[in-house]
């Protein structure tokens, strides 16, 4: 197993123990690491989100180039780099992340460079990667802007950035504040707050198109789309922690058609390509 070196403050430690418990999927497709579980478990994730992550991502186009993902979880894309012929390097803060990746790789017959490591601080020379990747990473971070600053610097001039966010004006962060806020009472809490401390890690933040203008500004080219996901729609699970009868029955009278008539941009998901 690899060993956490990484100096952490409270709280990274936080998101650190959240997500070194389970990583995403893990209890539903991996009690053995087998192959199966695997395949199972890419199988979900692309009929869920796979329109969108090959949207940045660019599976197709990697061949021969130098890729860092930061944050790769269980690996199911990490795979799909490695499969498309990509230098391959990867990263993950826990432990647990990286070993099940490389066990997956493994098993696949695949090869990556993974280590434990915080993308606050990578420990890579400047501009050293054609693409960084990170789906649904970046906002666990404590420092979200640090992180994005270190994308900036590890890729090459011309480099590409596929990057997920979450975005603050969304289903889910409606769906989060009427449980967590009215529902309970306390109204003047704010999406922030909402989802600082109930989406999934403690601190997850979301961001509007305007702050991840902001967020992106050093890039020479930046587009930003944002839609309506699997999340908001009620087509799944809301998040990590959120299970329950609730859930269930509000899946069943969920009005998924007139959202997406109404709100076809107000997803969970931002999607981001920046250029350097």
């Amino acid at each position: 197993m690899e060993t956490n070196s990484i100096n952490m403050d409270n709280k990274k430690q936080e998101v650190y123990e959240f997500w070194n418990q389970a990583s995403c999927g893990e209890s539903l497709y991996l009690s053995e690491s087998d192959k199966n579980g695997y395949i199972a478990q890419s199988n979900s994730r692309y009929s869920l989100e796979g329109e969108l992550i090959f949207s940045i991502a660019h599976f197709d186009q990697v061949k021969g180039l130098k890729v860092l993902e930061v944050g790769v979880g269980l690996g199911a894309d990490h795979q799909k780099f490695a499969e498309s012929g990509a230098e391959l390097f990867g990263i993950d803060l826990t432990e647990r992340a990286v070993d099940y990746t490389k066990k997956r790789l493994e098993i696949f017959d695949l090869k990556s460079n993974l280590s434990v490591g915080d993308a606050e601080n990578l420990k890579f020379e400047n501009e050293s990667f054609d693409q960084v990747y990170s789906w649904g990473v970046l906002h666990h971070s404590p420092d979200t802007p640090k992180a994005i600053s270190e994308v900036w610097r590890v890729l090459k001039s011309g480099g590409l950035a596929s990057i997920m966010v979450y975005h603050k004006w969304s289903v889910i962060g409606l769906i989060l504040w009427l449980r967590y806020a009215l529902f309970r009472l306390k109204p003047w809490l704010t999406l922030s707050q909402v989802y600082d401390r109930y989406l999934e890690s403690p601190g997850t933040k979301a961001y509007s198109i305007a702050e991840a203008q902001k967020l992106f500004s050093t890039f020479s080219e930046v587009k930003i789309k944002t839609k309506l996901t699997h999340g908001d729609l009620l087509e799944s699970n809301v998040g990590q922690r959120h299970q329950g009868l609730a859930l269930s029955f509000a899946k069943k009278l969920w009005p998924r058609t007139l959202l997406r008539l109404l709100l076809p941009n107000s997803g969970l998901f931002m999607l981001i390509e920046a250029r350097r």
